[in-house]
């Protein structure tokens, strides 16, 4: 998804790099003193959440993922300790489909990465042995701020919806310099504050199977919109294409959806909604995203067509550049 830059007053941008891509900052309505600071504070926010929520390199969740594989319990920080939990969550209302307890068969696959793997060759039996080893957040116990598991081949990789809890936490550091208005756009999955002043929030919604886009869309106020797509981190082997998006109950990359998006009023549940329902497919997403709480969706399938509900269908108008295929779901 792109932002649409319009002409706005006293407006500043930034660009901070975080968790592999480029997070452009647009704040509104401030003076430019104001924005840098701002800015400057959300660097050294992103750095410190980067470097220790990392699930392949040196950090606090490296070390506690050594520590359950040593079958040993660890007292974390509250930042790390609220993305457990979270993720405790969500995985119980995807009914499992959001697992972030699969780090060790992500790491297996050759995803654990700053850059697109290339030429990598997965152990497919040794990834089949991990999946049977069934890692889930339902092995993991808090007791205060100490995480202990059951299971020792848990492994935390919370890519899945990193991005939606920082920016999340993010917004809140933009609300204490008092801005109101702004947008944050890590790679294109967007948080939103406020409703863009006199020049609202308009987004542009990727075609995955082309360059162009499928539509456009005017958010609300405070709106999140974030899409799981299997377009851009993947391995060809042998010239199938395997995407990053790994289904909890096999641990083999999932192939029936090209990209999912859902708009919800937090980053972390639009962004854990998002890699969800890319594993539920086109015949559960539905269910899935009314568990979640969602109440717009829209996936794209291998061929092309777009599943949607009624209420997505309303909001968004469709590009003209191609015809599309629409499977149009109950309510949610």
């Amino acid at each position: 998804m792109a932002a649409r830059k319009p002409d706005a007053a006293n407006e500043h941008q930034a660009t901070i790099f975080v968790f592999g891509t480029k997070l452009l900052v647009t704040l509104r309505g401030i003076d430019a003193a104001t924005a840098q600071a701002a800015t400057a504070k959300l660097e050294q926010q992103f750095q410190h959440m980067q470097r220790n929520w990392n699930a392949w390199k040196s950090g606090e969740l490296t070390d506690l993922n050594q520590a359950i594989a040593d079958g040993r319990s660890m007292a974390v920080s509250p930042h790390l300790l609220g993305l457990i939990e979270m993720a405790k969550r969500f995985e119980s209302l995807s009914d499992g489909l959001f697992n972030p307890a699969l780090g060790g068969i992500v790491g297996a696959w050759g995803f654990h990465s700053d850059e697109r793997p290339m030429g990598y060759r997965p152990d497919l039996p040794a990834i089949s042995t991990l999946a049977l080893r069934k890692p889930t957040m339902g092995d993991v116990s808090i007791e205060g701020t100490v995480v202990a598991c059951t299971n020792k081949w848990v492994q935390f990789d919370f890519g899945g919806f990193a991005k939606g809890v920082a920016l999340d936490l993010a917004e809140e550091t933009l609300k204490s310099f008092g801005i109101q208005n702004a947008l944050l756009n890590a790679g294109g999955d967007i948080n939103s504050m406020g409703n863009g002043g006199a020049c609202p929030w308009r987004i542009s919604i990727r075609d995955p199977k082309s360059s162009g886009v499928i539509a456009v869309i005017t958010l609300a106020p405070d709106e999140k919109i974030y899409t799981s797509g299997n377009y851009e981190r993947f391995h060809e082997i042998d010239g199938v294409r395997f995407a990053h998006t790994l289904d909890p109950r096999s641990g083999i990359p999932v192939d029936h959806i090209i990209s999912a998006t859902v708009i919800a009023d937090s980053g972390a549940l639009a962004d854990a909604t998002a890699t969800a329902l890319t594993v539920a497919g086109p015949r559960d997403w539905h269910r899935i995203a009314r568990k979640m709480g969602v109440k717009y969706a829209l996936l794209v399938d291998e061929r092309g067509g777009i599943h949607l509900n009624p209420e997505m269908r309303a909001r968004i108008s469709f590009s003209s550049d191609r015809a599309f295929t629409l499977i149009e779901s109950p309510p949610l």
